[in-house]
């Protein structure tokens, strides 16, 4: 990440020859300066003729003689001709995360270190639970802490509260932070690509209340952790990031637990840093990720 403000432009477009001149010559004209660039041509997929084509190009803000109101309204045409996808966002506009948690602390407790110590430079504006186990240190770090209690007969009224809530705190993106309930179709389908959940990745193998019990019993040798974009197909959508550690037969279930939630925090974090810095562009149900 440079130290300078820039401009973040990210796009997609059916693939074909020139792209990266066309856009490239368009910031040119404008005495844009580029400072990083990443490309990625995908091949057609089945019944397709063409392939797709992804970017992400960080151009100094100040190089630009206008404001990125202007940028989107020159750059509209070209888009527009090329067929594509795009957003450009401006590093200096915080993006404003929501955090949702139940009982486990351990990802909430990592997501407020890091914004407290400016490593995501990020607004929170609050945090919702559906318990209220974790208000005090919540609100001990100067952060609105709503209790949204979730139960079989008043789901379809909390989760429209916690619409309520993302709205009117002007939330960019929600983060399910251990959060352990399954949120509503609707609410999924009001923010595609705007809700990121993490999980261990023993799934499918190992469904349930105790994973890792189950893992043990089985000699597994590898704990991993997946971060993905939240679906009304549970636990399916766009994978964002994934790591794995390797364990052996000395490690007790309460190891691997410990090494599971370590695994869990580093990698919500690096799947969230991806997505508010606009590498992470999306192919129906792919991911592609410029780390």
């Amino acid at each position: 990440m440079h130290r300078t403000r820039y401009y973040t432009l990210s796009a997609s477009c059916p693939d074909r020859v020139g792209i990266v001149a066309r856009v490239s010559g368009f910031i040119a004209e404008h005495q844009g300066w580029i400072l990083e660039t990443s490309l990625h041509a995908e091949p057609p997929r089945e019944g397709e003729e063409v392939g797709r084509y992804f970017m992400r190009i960080e151009i100094k803000a100040d190089s630009l003689p206008f404001h990125l109101a202007e940028f989107r309204e020159r750059f509209r045409p070209l888009a527009d001709e090329l067929q594509m996808d795009w957003k450009i966002t401006d590093s200096a506009v915080k993006k404003r995360v929501v955090v949702l948690v139940s009982k486990q602390e351990h990802c909430l407790y990592d997501l407020l270190a890091r914004w407290q110590s400016k490593e995501l430079d990020i607004e929170i504006p609050c945090v919702i639970s559906n318990h209220d186990e974790l208000r005090g240190f919540v609100e001990w770090h100067g952060i609105a802490f709503h209790h949204v209690p979730v139960g079989a007969d008043n789901k379809a009224a909390a989760y429209a509260e916690v619409r309520r809530i993302f709205e009117e705190v002007r939330g960019d993106t929600m983060v399910l932070a251990r959060y352990m309930q399954i949120l509503s179709p609707e609410l999924c389908a009001a923010y595609p690509g705007r809700i990121i959940n993490i999980h261990h990745s023993f799934l499918p193998s190992f469904v349930g209340a105790k994973p890792y019990h189950q893992a043990y019993l089985k000699g597994v040798k590898l704990i991993g952790a997946t971060c993905h974009y939240v679906t009304a197909d549970l636990d399916q959508g766009p994978i964002i990031e994934q790591d794995v550690i390797r364990i052996d037969h000395s490690d007790a279930v309460e190891d691997m637990v410990r090494y599971g939630k370590d695994i869990e925090k580093t990698v919500l974090a690096r799947g969230l840093r991806y997505h508010l810095e606009d590498r992470v562009l999306l192919h129906g149900n792919k991911t592609i990720v410029f780390r």
